[in-house]
């Protein structure tokens, strides 16, 4: 059954105990009726005004309070959700401060609101506070709702989502709304039957909450590579579709994210003994926390990346962690506070990588100055050997196609 977002709160740290590490996501937009931008006037309407909702238009619409107005036209599908208090009455003529207007005051359209668009989501505390954007940041695919992620939208609030996706079912840990929470896949599809779901999500998608978090102390796989276009196509909308120019010559564009950066990307192989949760706050306490890299961001988390055989021949994928280090610097001078940090790192992987459950590290590094685009010394001997025996590969095919040609045994 639904609870309380309080009591959901406490039932999930009682539940999983490793509810700290989770990832608590908030839906940013609304359709409440005291939005003044859910209006195409940039205002709530009053009493002079007349209220038009397309009659097309499916909404629900949040009302927090009471309202004296002109006229209204409602949609022919839709809800208006009242608070206590809240409601509706007919203007009677009298005088009103400030509104003396007598527009037409049109609701705004929500259908573009979508589920996989990075901007519309934030990341926040269990109880739905916002949190600090300090030195961690998320790949662009980590921005939206992840598998074992946690889902809050606002209390008294009202909303519509499209949930086009290339996947069939989303999968979430958790759902709050209207300030009850569903943990339990029972739960939210008794809730999806209901009459106010299909007002609040549309698309070809399908929510499912599975009530179960990440069971991997090494972590789990976000799960939105199959979206991962829907997500770059929304974040990139506003700049015509171009991701920003950056100084380096050759960006590392890392896993899951839309675009290049200067900076560096370490890859981790592990073993059974790794925790992703305490190697993270190893790094901030041990690193991050020194004033030199202050101006340091770092994004950490498990990936799925293709291998390759003889560096070029697709053979399958492996989970592996990733780290992303970008900075503050400019110029010619972009990346280089990260890849100092990223050869930090790289030592204490050297030092201590065992007793961590890290069985190898290598990095690439991407910088404002001259050598920028190279890779670290740990990937470049791997890389170049690949490279040669590739070559190889295609030498010695092209040589046994032309020696069998030439005997005769093909045309």
């Amino acid at each position: 059954l639904p609870v309380t977002l309080v009591d959901w709160v406490a039932l999930i740290s009682l539940i999983f105990p490793a509810a700290a590490a989770a990832a608590y996501k908030q839906w940013i937009p609304n359709t409440n009726f005291e939005t003044a931008s859910n209006w195409d006037k940039g205002r709530i309407p009053c009493a002079s005004d007349a209220v038009h909702f397309e009659k097309n238009k499916i909404i629900s619409v949040f009302v927090r309070s009471p309202h004296v107005l002109t006229d209204m036209y409602l949609p022919l599908n839709g809800e208006l959700v009242l608070a206590s208090g809240a409601g509706f009455a007919a203007f009677d003529g009298s005088w009103d401060p400030g509104c003396d207007s007598g527009a037409i005051v049109r609701f705004a359209d929500a259908e573009h609101h979508a589920w996989f668009d990075p901007t519309l989501w934030q990341s926040v505390s269990p109880g739905g506070e916002l949190e600090p954007s300090g030195q961690i940041f998320s790949v662009d695919e980590e921005r939206v709702p992840c598998h074992y992620d946690d889902i809050i939208f606002q209390p008294e609030t009202s909303f519509r989502v499209n949930v086009d996706s290339s996947q069939q079912v989303i999968h979430l840990r958790s759902i709050s709304l209207m300030g009850q929470a569903f943990s339990s896949p029972e739960a939210w599809a008794e809730y999806l039957r209901g009459s106010s779901a299909s007002l609040q999500f549309h698309g070809n998608g399908t929510l499912q909450v599975t009530g179960t978090g990440c069971p991997d102390k090494s972590g789990c796989v976000c799960g939105n590579t199959l979206d991962g276009h829907r997500i770059c196509a929304a974040l990139l909308e506003g700049s015509g579709r171009q991701c920003p120019a950056l100084t380096c010559q050759s960006p590392l564009k890392p896993h899951g994210h839309c675009c290049g950066v200067c900076g560096v990307t370490i890859s981790l192989d592990f073993t059974p003994d790794f925790d992703l949760q305490k190697y993270r706050d190893r790094l901030v306490q041990a690193f991050l926390s020194q004033p030199k890299y202050a101006g340091t961001q770092m994004a950490i988390s498990k990936v799925h990346k293709a291998q390759t055989f003889l560096g070029f021949i697709p053979r399958s994928s492996t989970p592996l962690i990733q780290i992303v280090l970008i900075d503050d610097e400019v110029g010619a001078q972009s990346g280089t506070t990260a890849e100092q940090l990223a050869t930090d790192i790289m030592e204490d992987i050297k030092q201590h990588g065992e007793a961590l459950g890290i069985s190898n590290g290598k990095m690439e590094v991407a910088t404002g100055s001259t050598s920028n685009g190279q890779l670290g010394s740990h990937a470049v001997s791997r890389t170049t050997a690949g490279t040669v025996m590739g070559l190889l590969f295609i030498f010695l095919l092209l040589g046994g196609v032309f020696f069998l040609h030439r005997r005769g045994k093909l045309r």
